[in-house]
């Protein structure tokens, strides 16, 4: 596995959770370790540095001793408030995000990524079923167009992504790393495993 020190890792926890009862999805846990924490661990060796977006138990997440940012937009907008963020406040060209709640992503994810991007500036992993929009690479450049996006009041990552000429990397035979823990009957699927 290569790590890619010029990437700034971006584990998505600021959303309401819903599903989940509203429980802070990130701190719930998943083998005896929060969620997010499972993201982390197989983020970090891949990219440059890791921190945490939330909105709400930022001292919970401090205390992993992890960086955390918030949303700059009001209200829980989505995804992209918190990819929004992490682009206007931290340091680098290149963000890697991943939602919370995926903690089976693979350890060559950003290498895949990257190494077939080409020129695009957004791309996003597709399992050879379905997109997964929120596991994203995107370059800096896409903050104006981002900020413009969010304040005409759309909030879909997906069509977002392609607006700017985004495309989906493929991730064959793969689909097992990318199913996210929504429900409490997902996190008791997960542990069974």
């Amino acid at each position: 596995m290569r790590c890619l020190t010029e990437v700034t890792g971006v584990v998505l926890a600021g959303g309401k959770a819903t599903r989940m009862g509203g429980q802070d999805k990130g701190l719930i846990n998943l083998n005896g370790r929060p969620l997010f924490e499972h993201v982390m661990s197989k983020l970090a060796p891949q990219v440059g540095n890791v921190v945490i977006s939330a909105n709400r138990n930022i001292e919970i997440y401090q205390s992993f001793g992890v960086n955390v940012l918030s949303d700059t937009l009001p209200d829980y907008p989505g995804p992209l408030a918190g990819i929004l963020s992490a682009m206007q406040h931290l340091i680098g060209e290149w963000f890697l995000f991943c939602p919370c709640d995926t903690p089976n992503i693979p350890d060559n994810l950003a290498y895949k990524l990257w190494m077939q991007k080409g020129e695009s500036n957004a791309v996003w992993v597709n399992d050879g079923e379905r997109d997964h929009p929120t596991i994203a690479l995107i370059h800096r450049k896409l903050v104006t167009d981002l900020e413009q996006y969010l304040a005409a009041g759309e909030r879909r990552v997906m069509i977002f992504l392609r607006e700017v000429g985004g495309k989906p990397i493929l991730f064959a035979k793969q689909i097992q790393n990318f199913i996210n823990v929504n429900t409490p009957e997902d996190l008791m699927q997960w542990e069974k495993q």
